[in-house]
């Protein structure tokens, strides 16, 4: 598919793309474009709404950063939705610092498998919570500690923590906020139920004490894409992608993907 150059600040790419995300090489560019030239390879997403699978596309350059150059297109287009998610779930809304105790449940997802990643480079004692299957990948990619959630409920530990990051959240919003410090936060960016409790009820109790509730939606910036791109680049955070699956069977990505069992990120490949 050909998208119709705008004359706004645009990139007209051809496209590696994880649903709206992906990794383009720069076919021609808007008149107002100023960071980018034809042949300029770069990650981050469309901007569009229903863009994602396609060969062409249109890019806002402000949501566009170039690609890490040790990273192949097919490995970068799994960043940029996912990385951004769990950057600014643990530096923005969670407030980590090093040496903070924090706990991602849904860590071996996409955006869970760059959280632990993210959070080790940002000096946090990390435990990981994932299925049996994944215990390995957690611990492969920096986790200190991993809780196999079939095996055992890390809500009846009593252990306590800085900052939750419910990635796929399975507790209730009562039970996350007994298990942080005491000026512990807690953030909600999956599973429906942690989601909505998050919403009608986070404010309402972040006012009862000094601990934190609270969830968001991710952002996508040019800054924190280039910060991204620094981590890449010095291997400190890795892409983990379970499947590739080619443009032409682009519908059973998402049918893979509904069945919630992806270890890290799914991405298409379009052939030469």
């Amino acid at each position: 598919m050909r998208t119709v150059l705008s004359e706004a600040n645009v990139e007209f790419v051809p496209i590696l793309f994880s649903g709206s995300s992906g990794a383009p090489r720069v076919e021609a560019v808007g008149r107002n474009v100023r960071q980018f030239q034809a042949g300029d390879e770069v990650f981050g997403i469309t901007g569009f709404e229903g863009n994602g699978f396609a060969e062409y596309v249109c890019a806002p350059e402000e949501k566009l950063a170039l690609k890490p150059a040790n990273l192949s297109f097919e490995d970068v287009a799994a960043v940029p939705i996912a990385a951004i998610t769990a950057l600014q779930g643990l530096r923005d809304w969670g407030r980590i610092q090093p040496g903070h105790k924090v706990l991602i449940e849904g860590a071996s997802g996409g955006v869970g498998t760059f959280a632990v990643q993210i959070a080790k480079e940002l000096g946090a004692e990390l435990t990981a919570v994932c299925s049996t299957r994944n215990v390995d990948i957690a611990r492969s990619i920096g986790a200190d500690h991993v809780i196999d959630y079939t095996n055992l409920d890390f809500a009846r530990l009593g252990q306590r923590y800085d900052l939750i990051l419910a990635v796929n959240g399975h507790h209730s919003i009562f039970e996350y906020r007994r298990m942080l410090s005491h000026n512990g936060i807690y953030v909600a960016i999956g599973g429906l139920v942690p989601i909505l409790q998050a919403l009608l009820l986070g404010r309402l109790l972040s006012t009862l004490g000094r601990k934190k509730m609270t969830f968001f939606i991710a952002k996508i910036n040019q800054t924190d894409l280039v910060f991204l791109k620094s981590l890449l680049q010095a291997g400190k955070i890795v892409p983990v992608i379970d499947r590739r699956f080619r443009l032409g069977d682009a519908a059973e990505a998402p049918r893979y993907l509904a069945e919630g069992h992806a270890q890290g990120k799914v991405v298409l490949t379009v052939p030469p």
